[in-house]
């Protein structure tokens, strides 16, 4: 493909969808490639996040791959979605890093998590009290973590299904395998964040209401000062 051109008579629209953007960018509208990096960019730097591990890893790797993408946007058939094709791209990319650069870090066991789900049951009256949002960004820093230290088979699967939202067929498409291989990592991906959080909770449970020190020797002093005053005045 030719040097892209900055400039086209008629744009098309950035809001237009992917196949009409597609064709676009691929006759040189670099305001149409724009517009897809833009539209797709947050899933396809989780998917090269799940993989890499690594911020900077993961924004090098899907730049790459988007490069890699415009240069084979003219052979697009569109026998699978836009999204579905350019994460293929993102994952072979993000993969031959991982091998080229012997990066994949010895599988951990999880410590603690919590599941993705279960951050969307706080009340929307609640959403906007700042002590709620320190909550949800230290939430969110947890399940980020934990995420990190799901095993390489299991950690791009659930990115996919829970955070990204894609169904089975559609994660089953992106990482080339048998939808019952990601029904079944899916399971044991949630099974462990599940296992880990319960962890967590029995940790926790063993400091919530903290009562020794400065509150016990405190209520302790206020009895016994009571305790006096009623004796004194018997």
């Amino acid at each position: 493909m030719g040097e892209m051109k900055t400039q086209r008579a008629q744009p098309i629209a950035a809001d237009a969808p992917d196949a009409g953007l597609v064709a676009a960018a691929a006759a040189g509208d670099a305001r149409a490639f724009e517009a897809l990096m833009r539209r797709h960019n947050r899933m396809m730097f989780r998917t090269a996040r799940a993989i890499l591990r690594d911020d900077a890893e993961a924004e090098d790797a899907l730049q790459e791959a988007y490069l890699q993408a415009y240069r084979s946007l003219a052979g697009f058939r569109a026998e699978a979605r836009f999204s579905t094709w350019l994460a293929r791209i993102v994952v072979n990319e993000a993969l031959m890093r991982l091998r080229k650069t012997a990066r994949r870090a010895a599988i951990v066991p999880i410590q603690a998590a919590v599941p993705v789900e279960e951050m969307n049951d706080i009340p929307d009256d609640t959403m906007d009290k700042p002590d709620t949002s320190a909550e949800r960004a230290q939430m969110r820093r947890l399940l980020e973590t934990h995420i990190d230290l799901l095993p390489d088979s299991y950690r791009t699967v659930f990115m996919l299904r829970a955070v990204e939202e894609l169904s089975v067929e559609e994660t089953a498409a992106v990482l080339e395998m048998p939808e019952a291989t990601v029904r079944t990592r899916f399971f044991r991906a949630r099974s462990l964040l599940r296992e880990s959080l319960a962890q967590r909770m029995d940790l926790a449970c063993e400091d919530a209401f903290s009562f020794a020190g400065a509150r016990c020797d405190r209520i302790v002093a206020n009895v016994l000062q009571r305790i006096r005053a009623q004796d004194a005045n018997s």
